[in-house]
């Protein structure tokens, strides 16, 4: 209920490693976030002591991470801190940990595109009570992927409320000519 939340700013000191749990996957990573402040006596940048947290990030954001960042990244990382102590070697430790909620790349120190990751078909991934339930709804789910794709094809350039789609912008659906077969019209214009 009273979590310490957190907001770093930094850079991947590691390569992020994911493995598979009981309770879902796992990425991990050590995250490095040095201060920098101006120095007015010398006029210049320095930079302080370098911390080291391991983030943790759990599910979908895991694996997602473990596609998108490599070790250098500048990052910004969003999540629950977590201290814990530990006693090795006969000494005691403590570590800091960051159980991560977000992640993204700083976008100050260079660009980043984003791609949306399609999510599964939940009927393929349920739990049915027997094993022929699960074959007649992955087969129920693969036909009906493959019908609607098929009438994609057959209507030609549509989307499912069987507008065509437009990739001129300039063209509304007044400009589309129905005496032409769907064809789209050209957009009127000055001469």
């Amino acid at each position: 209920m009273n979590d310490t939340v957190v907001t770093l700013v930094g850079n991947a000191a590691t390569g992020v490693e994911y493995r598979e749990t009981s309770t879902g996957g796992v990425a991990r990573f050590r995250f490095a976030v040095t201060p920098r402040r101006w120095d007015r006596r010398n006029s210049a940048w320095t930079d302080g002591s370098t911390s080291f947290y391991t983030v943790c990030a759990w599910r979908n954001l895991g694996a997602n991470l473990t596609a998108s960042v490599n070790v250098g990244d500048p990052l910004v990382v969003h999540g629950k801190l977590r201290v814990r102590d530990e006693a090795r070697d006969g000494q005691r430790r403590t570590f800091v940990d960051i159980d991560a909620v977000s992640i993204g790349h700083d976008l100050t120190w260079g660009t980043s595109a984003f791609k949306r990751v399609a999510r599964a078909n939940p009927a393929l991934t349920e739990r049915p009570a027997d094993a022929s339930a699960a074959t007649s709804a992955a087969n129920s789910a693969a036909a009906s992927a493959a019908a609607s794709a098929a009438d994609a094809a057959a209507d030609g350039d549509t989307r499912a409320g069987g507008k065509p789609v437009h990739t001129q912008p300039w063209l509304s659906e007044q400009d589309e000519s129905p005496a032409r077969g769907g064809a789209v019209a050209a957009p009127a214009g000055p001469p």
